[in-house]
């Protein structure tokens, strides 16, 4: 039997009735259509879903790349941090580098100036290389290699400056030596110049002599020093001398101090320039105290008088 459209009535109220014509292959085409639509929906809702998730994990991905810039950014921040620390303490190093070729260039030159030395032979006048920023801004122009090539180049300086100050040492030290060996100085503190070195008459000839040291009146029992650093070689009595005492000052030079009271020193010890060595007195060849005083160079009497201040 064929499917033919029914009609339905229905009556409302009041009494009114209306009739519906009900086609079943209609209806199950709109029950298809229906269904569909919703497996569309389905489909749709299941892409929209997927593409939500996958638009999540984009932005996810994004966001870890986001972080790994910025700790990317903070290395390199803390690089170039470091870089500045590097600068600061290359410039600080720079500065006090200059700082003491500035002293020791003040320092060579007082020492030869005190030494009374030739300037050209130690010039200190020579300015060190300076350089290095003021401030942090400044760093834009220096680099590392830049700030290495100064000090490299203080470091040649700072050599320079300590090669002569090394050779300046053994000269001060040498003229130190030399001048207190040398005799110089006073043998009496308080006492008046009664003979001269070289001929004069002689007080117990009467006649012409050679005298072969000066001779220094003062007050009995004063002290006698030494005009310079050396080793006794004889303390005792000689002919002629009386008391005598023999001090070798070393670079050929020998003072003799004779006639004296008492001796303060005995041979082989060590005496310092102005360190008393006897007691002025007369004994000997002797016409009142005095002390005579010889010096001697390569074994030869020389004139006391070019050396001491007596």
């Amino acid at each position: 039997m064929k499917n033919r459209p029914s009609t339905l009535l229905l009556t409302r109220p009041g009494g009114q009735v209306r009739s519906y014509e009900y086609d079943p292959r209609r209806t199950l085409a709109i029950s298809l259509l229906a269904v569909i639509a919703l497996c569309a929906l389905i489909l749709f809702s299941g892409y929209r879903l997927g593409a939500s998730h996958e638009a999540r994990n984009q932005i996810n991905e994004v966001r870890d790349l986001q972080v790994v810039a910025e700790m990317q950014q903070q290395v390199i921040e803390q690089a170039r941090t470091s870089a500045q620390d590097n600068l600061d303490a290359l410039a600080l190093r720079l500065g006090r580098m200059q700082a003491q070729v500035l002293r020791l260039d003040t320092l060579g030159k007082r020492l030869v100036d005190v030494a009374d030395l030739e300037a050209d032979e130690f010039n200190f006048d020579i300015a060190p290389p300076v350089g290095g920023p003021e401030n942090a801004a400044a760093f834009a122009d220096n680099t590392v290699p830049d700030f290495l090539a100064m000090l490299n180049e203080l470091d040649t300086t700072l050599g320079d400056r300590e090669s002569k100050l090394t050779m300046l040492e053994q000269v001060l030290m040498y003229q130190n030596v030399h001048q207190r060996v040398t005799p110089s100085g006073r043998a009496v503190e308080k006492g008046h110049l009664s003979s001269k070195f070289g001929s004069r008459i002689d007080p117990f000839t009467g006649k012409r002599d050679s005298h072969k040291g000066i001779d220094i009146a003062g007050k009995l029992g004063s002290e006698i020093l030494a005009v310079g650093d050396g080793v006794v070689t004889f303390s005792g009595t000689r002919t002629g001398y009386g008391n005598l005492v023999e001090v070798d000052h070393g670079n050929g030079f020998t003072t003799r101090y004779a006639h004296n009271k008492a001796q303060l020193v005995d041979t082989g010890e060590t005496v310092r320039k102005g360190q008393p060595v006897a007691l002025i007195g007369s004994t000997g060849r002797s016409t009142g105290p005095h002390v005579h005083i010889e010096v001697l160079l390569d074994g030869k009497q020389v004139n006391p008088a070019k050396y001491l201040n007596n």
